[in-house]
């Protein structure tokens, strides 16, 4: 998009502020509200899109930026197509797998949703994309990484960036040209997303791996592998899994000494569920992601809209919208066209050309860029491949 276009709808943004129709979940099921808006939009929507997502819950820090970068997508794409708009609608699922089938079949039984942006997660995407499959609602997901998830045969799933095929490797190869340590201690939270990007890198770092353990996320105690770890004393340890137990365990470490370089993926690149959290703990930590914050002209829309940079995900989930509401705009009008013209798509999106595998995958889709806590801050730190 130009930039006289992001600019305009940054403005138009602040005065709309979260213009969406929200379906968010409670803890047993979806349930329907209207978010607040200062100005009427969307009068007469030709369609709906529907964004699956942690809105609450203890990922909800990674599920903010998904929600306002398709908010920023849709509400440009209002102010550009008055007469031919399209609603957001939201649903939450806490992240969670076992509450994701249920939100799924709201989902499908909404006939004005002509396709899914999510899930968010990897547990959640492997629950719910078998009735979004039998639904044939298309799904595009820009973080849930899981490796095996392309391996299903699922019809309708598409994924915007990197998987954990890619982002496992490219951290191990990080660790061991950069870093270049003689040990490693692996890491993992038994998620889908923590297990599968955990055994990733261990496959990549090969012999140097000294030590591994998993841990319960639900856990408040990590001893178990904190002692593992301080007794194997590895130079580096990768952690897979979420921002909210890295920092539990960073500072668990930290206090019981244990001074190795801390790497983790994507699920912890979080400023205040990680960084802030932690504080000192995280200070020096390496965080790898297959996300970018996008172009300097998002970027801007993206402040004058939330006074704010981009946050993890952001710019893909923007990307993502934007596919459908781009199909939308060029007349598909049912899920099956939809459907048809997600796996025909190529044009040019903010952080890559968005154009899909025969089995879902991007295309462009190889570098895996590196963070590092310094001062504090998450900050830019390498392109890896």
């Amino acid at each position: 998009m130009k930039k006289s276009n992001l600019l305009r709808a940054g403005a138009v943004l602040v005065s709309l502020s979260f213009v969406v129709t929200a379906c968010g979940g409670s803890d047993d099921e979806a349930s329907d509200t209207t978010a607040p808006a200062a100005a009427a939009t969307c009068d007469n929507p030709v369609a709906s899109i529907a964004l699956q997502f942690p809105e609450t819950g203890d990922a909800a820090n990674l599920g903010a930026p998904m929600l306002k970068g398709a908010t920023l997508a849709i509400n440009e794409f209002n102010a550009a197509n008055p007469d031919a708009c399209v609603t957001l609608k939201t649903f939450d699922t806490q992240g969670d797998p076992a509450k994701a089938p249920a939100v799924a079949q709201s989902v499908i039984d909404d006939a004005t949703i002509l396709g899914l942006i999510g899930p968010g997660f990897s547990g959640e995407s492997l629950a719910a994309l078998p009735l979004y499959d039998e639904a044939g609602l298309a799904t595009i997901t820009g973080s849930a990484t899981n490796a095996t998830i392309q391996e299903q045969g699922f019809k309708v799933f598409h994924r915007i960036l990197a998987n954990d095929a890619v982002q496992g490797p490219a951290v191990a190869k990080y660790i061991a040209e950069t870093l270049k340590p003689a040990s490693v201690g692996i890491i993992d939270d038994a998620s889908d997303y923590g297990k599968g990007l955990a055994d990733a890198v261990k496959a990549a770092a090969g012999d140097s791996v000294v030590a591994t353990d998993s841990i319960d996320p639900k856990a408040a105690d990590f001893s178990a592998a904190v002692s593992k770890m301080k007794d194997a004393n590895p130079e580096v340890i990768f952690f897979g899994g979420y921002y909210g137990e890295a920092a539990k365990l960073s500072t668990q470490l930290r206090d019981a000494g244990v001074e190795s370089t801390l790497v983790f993926g994507d699920g912890v690149k979080d400023q205040a569920g990680y960084a802030d959290a932690a504080g000192p703990a995280a200070e020096g930590a390496l965080i790898a992601c297959p996300c970018k914050d996008g172009s300097a002209d998002f970027t801007a829309a993206w402040q004058a809209a939330y006074s704010e940079v981009p946050g993890t995900y952001g710019a893909e989930y923007y990307d993502a919208a934007n596919v459908l509401l781009n199909i939308i705009k060029a007349g598909a009008a049912d899920r099956a066209a939809v459907l048809a013209a997600v796996k025909a798509y190529d044009a040019a999106g903010i952080t890559k050309q968005i154009k899909f595998t025969a089995n879902g995958e991007a295309t462009e889709a190889s570098t895996i860029y590196m963070y590092k806590v310094t001062d504090g801050k998450i900050t830019y730190v390498a392109d890896i491949k």
